[in-house]
């Protein structure tokens, strides 16, 4: 890609930095660090910031339009409907460009094919596809929505037009490739390739680590940290089912931190069943969070044991760079726990819906710090050499060429 490339991204979540971020903030200023011209186009905010706003350094269109995070599946479909006319709009406006060099479009959404094509056509520009959701199977595993109905098959229409229009495709992990070339043969192969999740490096905590784990009530239990969108995905009924096999003396603490759609129900259950080792607070800053990460014991990964897609879950990447171990509670499709037990030697895995084969993973942690050690510095050695912003910048600057 040539120098001073203009790079215009849509986004559905795209926090204002640097009060937050997520993976696609870091790889939009990875672009701008380079030397590129951003554009972003992304959900509003709040309503009194709409329009063309400069976001350290980048061009954030940001669009009015209806909740699309933590509502029921009925709002957020329809939300996602009105989305491409709403982005449509907002960039005939506000992006006042006559070249374009590259658009990226990561999933979800799929709705938003239609302005992926019209940015195409009219720039005769390249389109990367960020593939991190298969929508809409993703729904039907998750029992949201019918195979063969009619918002299936609306909704797989645009997935097949993304996969053809789209000049590259980067997949989180070998599974995803080879399901998408099972599920899409007429694709062309050589648009697949390995993109795996990113995050840039927060430096490690440098504070009074005893001080901070005794304001979060860690005192010395062994404490397994989840962090993020508390949803039908994650199914954290299944954590609270492994929770309640330890017994008060065993110290051994889960605490979650996040919100989504679940989070009401699963605060209900932890009072119905009255878990006194379960702890659960509102999101915080990553900054923040990435300490508190870092004072904890083992990282949790949990997935619905309903997915028949293999997901790979970009919080992993928080728990490499505290350089902590992981427990991945997943299902039997992805390839996820080949990846953090076998290759990068990080974690161990076990089914989501086998508690007791949870709980032996986690006994085995606990029962063995030089373990813990050894595999947190595995993780955030794969971590620093090879899933940084800089890598995923380098992966489709070489791709897009």
């Amino acid at each position: 890609m040539k120098p001073n490339s203009k790079i215009l991204f849509l986004a559905l979540a795209y926090p204002k930095i640097p009060k937050s971020s997520n993976l696609y903030t870091d790889l939009m200023e990875e672009f701008r660090n380079q030397g590129h011209e951003v554009f972003v186009v992304a959900p509003a905010l709040n309503n009194h910031e709409v329009g063309l706003i400069e976001e350290e350094g980048i061009q954030v269109i940001r669009v009015k339009t209806l909740p699309l995070l933590n509502v029921n599946p009925i709002r957020k479909g329809i939300a996602n409907v009105l989305l491409p006319f709403q982005y449509k709009k907002a960039i005939k406006k506000y992006f006042q460009s006559t070249t374009l060099d590259l658009i990226i479009m990561p999933t979800p959404p799929v709705s938003l094919v239609s302005v992926a094509h019209w940015l195409k056509q009219r720039y005769q520009s390249n389109l990367y596809l960020i593939l991190r959701d298969i929508f809409p199977q993703n729904a039907v595993d998750l029992g949201l929505m019918k195979k063969g109905g009619c918002l299936y098959n609306f909704f797989r229409k645009k997935e097949k037009m993304l996969y053809e229009i789209a000049d590259e495709i980067g997949c989180m992990s070998q599974g995803n490739i080879n399901y998408v070339l099972q599920h899409n043969p007429k694709i062309k192969i050589k648009k697949l390739h390995l993109l795996p999740n990113w995050q840039k490096e927060i430096p490690q905590f440098s504070g009074d680590r005893m001080g901070l784990r005794t304001k979060y009530h860690f005192n010395d239990n062994f404490v397994i940290i989840f962090g993020g969108n508390i949803g039908l995905p994650q199914k954290l009924e299944n954590i609270l089912a492994v929770a309640e096999l330890f017994q008060p003396h065993d110290k051994v603490l889960f605490f979650i931190v996040g919100q989504g759609t679940e989070k009401a129900k699963i605060e209900r259950l932890i009072h119905e069943k009255r878990l006194q080792n379960v702890i659960i607070k509102d999101a915080v800053p990553r900054e923040d969070y990435q300490n508190i990460i870092s004072v904890a014991d083992c990282g949790l990964i949990s997935l619905h044991e309903d997915f028949t897609i293999p997901n790979i879950p970009s919080k992993s990447m928080s728990y490499f760079n505290a350089k902590i171990p992981i427990i991945a509670a997943i299902d039997m499709n992805t390839d996820y726990g080949k990846h953090i037990q076998e290759e990068v030697k990080a974690g161990f895995w076990a089914p989501s819906n086998q508690p007791h084969f949870i709980k032996e993973k986690i006994d085995l942690l606990r029962s063995n710090p030089q373990l813990c050690k050894e595999m947190g510095e595995n993780g955030y050695q794969y971590f620093i050499h090879h899933v940084t912003p800089a890598h995923s910048y380098d992966i489709i600057n070489k791709r897009v060429e």
